[in-house]
């Protein structure tokens, strides 16, 4: 479809005079602003072209995924060119005058009614005051370091307000417009444009979804929901980590660049991933370690391959690399397809974690790293990220993934057969209150916590955390114990605050046991005040900040149960009684447990549902008020088959049923938020201590038996789920087909399909008894 040299060179160099003879008038023709606002002036020379009927289309939407040529007129003229690339490929020009001699896109949608057009050549259409260039490889905010850039390789399509039959394209970088000889400023000179289906394009690249079928099954014979809640999910850690964490859920620019090479953040072998380095699988305790890798910025030795698409060699690998993306979009297209209908995306951030990282990356300046503005950025990718999905099946509300902010909302989107996605945040500076006050700090009263609230309400969040690992200023943190105490230390200046006064009617799940770094647990009295140490310098300069205190950390441990000597605020209880006018759900489970015991004590005054999203149900309590947990499938199977894989759902369910709550328990995987992932039966990395049999095989169906699975690929790279574990959320098909393969029925998985409607009845008491508290005050 190209056209012959001679015949571009001729329209080139008829287009090229007319430009030049138009810049010899202009008052400045250094402005590249004027070279396009000139292009609206260009003519096309030769016998005119009658521009044929626009094909039926589907409206600017409706080009995603799609093979097109372009013509393009001036306003009101008859006369047309087509879109042509150059012989030597590397310019186009609308010099074609025929749809026969026209260069072929692929349409790819980067939002809704924006794309990138590629060639068949693997090159994309870009402007720059240099003209309309065919490129090979594009630049990224990601890549330039410049969170404003604006990629000159996307076009937004709208209707032509010359021709509504007819469409204008806007270049998104510069706000111009297509025009004959380019791009013009002016929106008068705006071409009009029409794309014709053709054949010979190359897809632009992308992850394959290995799976067939079309989710038809939404209920229960009953007219329950069908389908699975993941109440506990991390999509977007890699805004909330800063450089800690690596691989987007999707990328306007595409999968090249969402999941390419970590080596930029990384470094050679891995080995700038320092707190990958100390969680997976090496000691969190060994301090002498952590402090020299931080010297010299760098573990030290491999820690990881990081190459990603379209080779994947090392990640993602859910069980054994927390710090890479495991829901990439397409992955959570695969689990949806597998039952997935629900999914709590908790915005999260860590602020110690981002500025380790950005030390590391000798660059502390190029990331914020405020947990809040973290959350915020990560609320407003996940609209983002639902436009995208839609943008690639043709227009708003058509994609799976629908972010909801009402029970009814859930209730619609997964009875259409899609995924519902209710927004929440899992941070431990929330609102921007800390434990401790300085200057830098906002008051932490009433007035801004109801601001704070309301604002976020109003972005959507439904669920939340009042806590998590560090202390705040609504509780004590959530008591882990390791390396998180130093870095509570780091985030607040304040030693530990650990006793052994712990006889307390609340769960333990985070809070017990030995405390690590005996030399920093020194209880204070007083929870809120000034910070007992100065740690502001952690950002610029982590070892000089850390060194007063080496001694202290290099004690030994606290053997013994100990557990936080703080709780509950009066400013948290203030927000859980917003948080319940509110009719949001209220996350228990980083609750150290003095926090616990009141925070309980506060919901069952009122009978308002929670959540335990880390599998806390409190000895039933949760479901007596009518909240919910989580629970997991068994990993190894019992050769006997006296176990059932489902056991904890179906005992669960039965324990719910006793207590009068709907019998339904769903996943809570935290995925993306360093806890983990199931592991592999078979292999050098299996933990099963029986020998296992009956591997999962391809293809198999799903639940529902309206989608059918192949074996999963990461571009070049194969996946084992056998051998490899639960890699990324799309292998959901895979752990629910083991679990079917170690004995479990469809009545025995009941409660888990049967989770998203729990789910949604949970929410919707909270909110029926957040109407009554309001009508109390």
């Amino acid at each position: 479809m190209k056209l012959s040299r001679l015949g571009f060179l001729k329209e080139a160099v008829l287009i090229t005079v007319l430009v030049f003879a138009h810049l010899g008038c202009s008052s400045d023709s250094s402005d590249a602003d004027s070279v396009a606002a000139d292009a609206a002036v260009i003519i096309y020379s030769g016998e005119p072209v009658l521009r044929p009927a626009p094909p039926e289309n589907a409206g600017k939407d409706g080009f995603s995924k799609g093979c097109y040529a372009l013509d393009l007129t001036e306003p009101n003229s008859d006369n047309t060119r087509w879109l042509a690339l150059s012989e030597s490929g590397g310019a186009y020009g609308f010099t074609a005058r025929d749809l026969e001699t026209a260069q072929a896109f692929y349409m790819q949608a980067s939002d809704l009614g924006t794309y990138l057009f590629y060639d068949a050549s693997k090159q994309y259409l870009t402007w720059s005051e240099t003209g309309l260039s065919a490129v090979d490889t594009l630049n990224s905010a990601d890549l330039s370091g410049d969170p404003d850039f604006i990629s000159p390789a996307e076009w937004v399509v709208d209707p032509s307000p010359d021709d509504p039959a007819r469409f204008r394209l806007t270049h998104r970088a510069t706000g111009g417009y297509l025009a004959p000889g380019g791009v013009t400023m002016d929106p008068a000179g705006a071409g009009v444009v029409a794309f014709y289906p053709v054949d010979g394009c190359t897809p632009h690249p992308e992850l394959t979804l290995d799976a067939t079928g079309q989710v038809t099954r939404t209920r229960f014979d009953d007219g329950d929901l069908f389908g699975i809640v993941d109440s506990h999910s991390h999509i977007f850690s890699d805004i909330g980590f800063g450089p800690g964490f690596h691989g987007a859920p999707f990328h306007r620019l595409g999968v090249e660049h969402a999941l390419g090479d970590c080596d930029p953040t990384h470094g050679v072998d891995g080995r700038k991933d320092l707190w990958g380095y100390f969680t997976d699988g090496n000691s969190n305790s060994d301090v002498q370690g952590l402090f020299l890798a931080i010297a010299e910025k760098e573990a030290p030795d491999f820690n990881h391959r990081t190459d990603g698409y379209p080779t994947f060699s090392a990640w993602p690998a859910g069980p054994f690399l927390s710090t890479h993306q495991t829901q990439y979009y397409r992955w959570l297209e695969r689990a949806w397809m597998g039952g997935l209908r629900m999914v709590v995306q908790h915005a999260v951030a860590n602020r110690v974690i981002c500025q380790l990282q950005a030390y590391v990356q000798d660059d502390p300046d190029q990331y914020h790293c405020n947990d809040m503005r973290g959350v915020e950025e990560s609320i407003l990718a996940t609209y983002a990220m639902e436009r995208y999905i839609d943008a690639q099946a043709g227009g708003p509300g058509k994609g799976f993934f629908q972010v909801v902010t009402t029970p009814a909302e859930a209730r619609e989107v997964i009875a259409e057969g899609k995924m519902a996605v209710l927004l929440g945040i899992e941070t431990s500076n929330l609102f921007d209150c800390f434990s401790t006050e300085t200057e830098d700090q906002p008051v932490c009263d009433a007035a801004h916590v109801s601001t704070e609230l309301a604002k976020y309400h109003e972005l959507g969040v439904r669920v939340l955390f009042p806590v998590h690992k560090y202390d705040n200023g609504f509780s004590a943190g959530d008591g882990h114990r390791g390396i998180i105490e130093l870095a509570n230390f780091i985030n607040s200046g304040n030693y530990s605050s650990y006793v052994q006064d712990c006889d307390l009617d609340a769960p333990n799940r985070f809070d017990g046991g030995s405390v690590a770094f005996g030399g920093l647990n020194k209880p204070r009295e007083t929870y809120l005040g000034p910070p007992a140490e100065d740690m502001s310098q952690f950002r610029e300069d982590p070892i000089f900040a850390l060194i007063p205190f080496v001694n202290d950390a290099f004690e030994g441990p606290l053997d013994g149960d100990w557990c936080q000597g703080h709780g509950l605020t009066p400013m948290g209880e203030f927000l859980l009684g917003e948080m319940m006018k509110l009719g949001m759900i209220v996350e228990m489970d980083h609750f150290p447990r003095r926090s616990y015991e009141r925070a309980f004590q506060i919901l069952t005054e009122n009978d308002y549902p929670a959540i335990g999203t880390h599998g806390e149900n409190f000895n039933g309590r949760i479901y007596g008020l009518g909240g919910m947990s989580k629970t997991n499938l068994d990993r190894c199977h019992d050769p006997s088959g006296e176990r059932n894989p489902a056991r904890r759902f179906i005992e669960r369910a039965q324990q719910i049923a006793e207590l009068g709550g709907y019998p339904a328990e769903g996943f809570g995987f935290d995925l993306n938020g360093f806890a983990g992932a199931p592991g592999p039966r078979f292999g050098d990395n299996a933990r099963c201590d029986e020998p296992q049999e009956n591997p999962v095989e391809y293809p198999f169906s799903s639940v529902a038996g309206d989608a059918e699975f192949t074996q999963p690929k990461l571009g070049e790279r194969t996946l084992d789920f056998n051998t490899e574990g639960f890699v990324h959320i799309g292998l959901l098909p895979e752990l629910i087909q083991d679990a079917r393969l170690g004995g479990a029925s469809e009545a025995d998985l009941e409660p888990l399909f049967r989770s998203a409607e729990g789910y949604i009845r949970m929410w919707e008491k909270a909110e029926a008894r957040g109407a009554v508290i309001s009508q109390q005050e």
